[in-house]
């Protein structure tokens, strides 16, 4: 069962979270907030198995980031680095969710660093998976753009989606089922058939205030615990996870095999495994 809350983000745009959790949390004192922040082309629901399983000791919730899922689409909206963290500085506010720990994967893994970095006093704790401090350039936006366009859509069926993302995808090396499952999760159907229930255009337009530019000097400002988590056939490659956690003043590094870039999607309970000893070495003073 999810239950959503709908909150007020920068500009006014109108953002839907959600709370995986029966009954739900209510005490702050008792239940210590978790922000989960979906990556690019995500959506809060892809944190399902996350939030459920954090639900037992925090009070975890996820949040359709502006563009995504059922939050707000506007064409005229900021779509910047500014615009995503605003949002997620008044998601932790409005929820009464901070101090928080923020959970983030991809894009959302980047907001929640900066954040971090920007306010400390919101955060006490942050988890990034598989996303990259240094800048992806202008090919790889290119990249990015022709790949939207070779998208077959609509899809005639869910079906045909899974297969596509899952199998028939260029950028797929060999079948993935929970890439297909991933995809199949951001799309609704229209009159034609299943098309994405972002719009490709407000995707390159976030992925371009970010992919140009080298992301370090505000890891170096995080000053709660982090912890670097890669797939091993993910996006960030161990080198520079390596690096991230050291840049990171209380860097921590952990890595989940036959993980891609999805990692929490990929492998939900190797991904539990890694996360849960970090939550727990944040001391009992952070979550008494």
């Amino acid at each position: 069962m999810a239950r959503r809350i709908d909150v007020r983000g920068a500009g006014g745009v109108s953002l839907a979270a959600w709370e995986f959790a029966d009954p739900p949390k209510t005490d702050p004192e008792k239940d210590p907030g978790v922000l989960l922040l979906h990556g690019l082309m995500g959506r809060a629901s892809h944190w399902a198995p996350t939030a459920r399983w954090l639900s037992g000791r925090y009070r975890a919730i996820a949040l359709d980031q502006r563009g995504h899922g059922q939050s707000d689409k506007p064409p005229q909206a900021a779509y910047t680095r500014e615009a995503y963290i605003g949002d997620a500085e008044a998601a932790l506010e409005q929820l009464g969710l901070a101090p928080a720990v923020l959970i983030g994967h991809a894009m959302g893994a980047l907001t929640a660093w900066q954040l971090a970095a920007a306010r400390p006093d919101l955060v006490r704790g942050l988890v990034i998976s598989d996303m990259r401090a240094s800048a992806l350039g202008a090919a790889s936006q290119r990249e990015w753009a022709d790949w939207f366009k070779a998208w077959p859509v609509p899809f005639a069926t869910l079906g045909d989606v899974r297969k596509w993302f899952g199998e028939d995808d260029p950028w797929v090396e060999r079948p993935n089922q929970a890439r297909g499952e991933f995809y199949a999760e951001v799309m609704h159907e229209s009159p034609d058939g299943w098309r994405p229930v972002f719009e490709p255009e407000q995707m390159l337009k976030s992925r371009e205030t970010w992919v140009f530019d080298a992301h370090w000097e505000e890891l170096a400002q995080v000053q709660c615990p982090a912890l670097v988590v890669r797939g091993l056939d993910g996006e960030l490659g161990r080198a520079e996870a390596q690096e991230m956690v050291r840049v990171l003043p209380r860097g921590q590094y952990a890595e989940v095999v036959d993980a891609g870039h999805l990692v929490h999607y990929d492998q939900p309970g190797a991904w539990q495994a890694v996360v849960e000893p970090f939550l727990d070495g944040l001391g009992s003073d952070l979550f008494a």
